[in-house]
């Protein structure tokens, strides 16, 4: 009895282990991070100290620049948690976004007036 409760432990605690070492090879440390668009456009970027993301535009072109937090759970399910646009006014549009350790995070970054989306690697705390 004694010997099925400590494999079983056992078990519990290398599955465990197993699920964190697979999430974490799969993501980075945070760190501050930046994902820039081409042709100078604009940006958004990560600051690890605070965990705030800023979306900046940075040419007046008639169009701004939209950024986005998307997450992936353990499960590996994917889903948006927010947009922030920026354009048309002055300084850069921040929001503040709890990073952690049970999901990993991607910042994508698009200029409104077309083109491809860019993306950053995942990472989490």
């Amino acid at each position: 009895m004694i010997k099925s409760k400590f494999a079983r432990a056992a078990v519990v605690a290398g599955a465990s282990a197993a699920l964190v070492v697979g999430m974490s090879s799969s993501a980075q440390a945070a760190t501050d991070k930046r994902v820039n668009l081409p042709s100078g456009r604009g940006y958004m970027h990560f600051f690890d100290d605070g965990d705030v993301f800023q979306t900046c535009d940075t040419k007046a072109d008639g169009h701004g620049v939209s950024g986005s937090l998307w997450s992936r759970n353990a499960s590996g399910l994917v889903s948006r948690m927010w947009i922030l646009d920026d354009g048309g006014d002055a300084g850069c549009d921040k929001k503040g976004q709890n990073i952690g350790q049970l999901a990993s995070y991607q910042m994508r970054v698009v200029w409104n007036g077309g083109g491809g989306v860019e993306l950053s690697n995942w990472f989490n705390e």
